[in-house]
């Protein structure tokens, strides 16, 4: 059977390297996603198309551009794409995409996340099996309504939370999941506030901080928590005055949801997930941490430093984690060819050695995964106790939605539970 064809919704940052201001300057200047696909395909994991889908045609040039000059990796094969809009500005361009591809294939959805709800019903409605970044969308009722899409039509539906995929938080939930009842979390995660200029086009508009950062540490919560407790009622609350000023309008600055759960056995635990767009520029783009009380245990992971440091003339000093995403090339050229680029102060031409890196190995279970369903080997429902699907994730959406509705509404707002114990709707 060949390999499914991929569609690429998004061409920002995750997915080509590229902002509205040109390369990025974070740690994924040459984007992910796009990347990660040529190497699947190279690897035979994916087949031959793969399409780009934004919103304006003229984009396409300069990610050509930007492929043909910065992804100069030695050992991957062809970076052709196919590209909608094929001309002019269309926001409607992924019904066209999805039109163009057949049922089987696979899609990625890394768009504003207003945009999610309408692409990813579009695409499972059209056969494609879904991997799309967090959050999967803003409210309960709609992600409610992509699980039974995704049912209906036997695809696969799973949100892209590549901490998963993370050596020392896949360690760390395994541990938690022995150590008894749940007492305590809290975690921390921000960017810096340049991020505030290629999100303007909709912070604080069509989604915030929460829905973009907090969803990290409330899916890995949710994901220890399995078996153990459960989130009953959220409220939360915010800081404001630093992003408006960059913006110019109202825009959240730092929010903070505070989370009560409850044990299997009945007794309480509660959580606290902070996320802010308004850090000071440091060593690592994104603070990210979190301190996990258990019953017979602590955990505690600092997830943006892994002891690595470089500090650099140009750059400044850096705590690196190569563990997420790896775009420096393994060297193999000629040695006399190698010094003179050395002696010229440019990059080595190389081999991709990104592959053991938790950033791709969470798109490709993603392929495993829909290519053995689309092969009639496994089943969707399979993949609920090993990978973030739709369906395992259902908390995750209700403790967002609930954090907005209670900054919103300022006030307690509960997660009721039908009699299976599955989410039913917030109060």
């Amino acid at each position: 059977m060949k390999a499914p064809d991929s569609i690429l919704f998004g061409t920002g940052e995750y997915t080509t390297g590229l902002t509205a201001s040109g390369q990025a300057k974070s740690d994924k200047s040459l984007g992910v996603v796009a990347l990660t696909f040529f190497d699947l395909r190279t690897k035979g994991k994916v087949g031959d198309r793969i399409a780009l889908v934004g919103t304006n045609a003229e984009k396409e040039p300069k990610i050509q551009e930007h492929f043909r000059e910065n992804l100069t990796f030695t050992n991957i094969g062809s970076k052709e794409f196919e590209f909608f809009p094929k001309s002019g500005r269309d926001p409607k361009a992924y019904l066209s995409a999805i039109k163009a591809f057949k049922p089987g294939d696979l899609c990625t959805v890394f768009t504003p996340d207003d945009t999610h709800f309408e692409i990813c019903k579009a695409a499972l409605e059209g056969g494609l099996h879904v991997l799309v970044t967090k959050p999967m969308v803003k409210t309960l009722a709609q992600h409610k309504e992509l699980v039974s899409i995704a049912k209906a039509k036997g695809v696969l539906l799973q949100i892209e939370v590549h901490k998963r995929f993370d050596p020392i938080y896949n360690d760390a939930r395994q541990r938690i999941q022995s150590l008894g009842t749940f007492g305590y979390f809290t975690s921390f995660m921000s960017q810096p506030k340049m991020q505030l200029e290629t999100f303007r086009e909709w912070a604080g508009i069509s989604s915030d901080i929460s829905y973009y950062l907090n969803s990290h540490h409330v899916d890995f919560h949710v994901w220890a928590m399995q078996g153990i407790a459960k989130p009953v009622s959220v409220y939360a609350t915010a800081s404001t005055g630093v992003a408006e000023k960059i913006l110019g309008r109202s825009c959240e600055d730092t929010i903070t949801l505070t989370v009560t759960w409850k044990n299997s056995t009945g007794s309480s635990g509660h959580a606290t997930y902070t996320s802010s767009w308004t850090a000071s520029k440091s060593d690592v783009h994104s603070q990210q941490r979190f301190f996990c009380q258990m019953e017979r245990a602590e955990v505690t992971v600092d997830q943006a430093h892994r002891g690595y440091y470089v500090a650099e003339d140009d750059v400044g000093f850096n705590s690196c984690n190569p563990l997420f995403i790896r775009n420096k090339p393994e060297e193999e050229e000629e040695e006399e060819a190698e010094a003179e680029r050395r002696h010229r102060n440019e990059d080595s031409l190389g081999r991709y050695v990104g592959q053991g890196c938790y950033g791709y190995i969470s798109f490709e279970r993603f392929v495993e995964a829909a290519t053995a369903i689309t092969k009639g080997e496994a089943k969707p429902e399979d993949f609920n106790s090993e990978l973030p699907t739709g369906y395992s994730t259902v908390q995750v959406t209700a403790i967002l939605e609930a954090g907005r509705k209670s900054l919103d509404e300022k006030r307690v707002v509960s997660i009721l539970y039908d009699d299976q114990g599955e989410v039913d709707k917030l109060d």
